[in-house]
């Protein structure tokens, strides 16, 4: 399966529905405030955190479609000066939120 295939299959499954991402960020240590507080400022993202390990801020958001979450990417995180990296993890199933077990 090409990697065209896996965006169409995405893009047709998640096209009405929700969906959840944690997005995990190398940047530039130097602007790494400046960026993380950049995108705190979007609706779409309810948890923005800078870390210590191998990426530098991860950010929990919530999109109304795949498109949105992908739009995001592109639009709003690619051309911030300093984002090195991205790596995005769509939630398949939620366990526990809020401190709450979700059954």
């Amino acid at each position: 399966m090409s990697a065209s295939d896996v965006e169409k299959d995405l893009s047709q499954y998640y096209a009405q529905r929700n969906v959840e991402a944690v997005i995990l960020l190398k940047v530039d240590t130097a602007r790494a405030d400046d960026i993380a507080l950049a995108l705190a400022k979007f609706s779409e993202i309810e948890h923005a955190y800078l870390v210590t390990g191998e990426d530098d801020i991860i950010l929990k958001a919530r999109f109304r479609s795949y498109r949105e979450l992908k739009d995001f990417i592109i639009k709003s995180i690619g051309p911030l000066d300093g984002v090195e990296d991205t790596k995005t993890m769509m939630v398949v199933t939620t366990y526990k939120e809020s401190g709450k077990v979700v059954e």
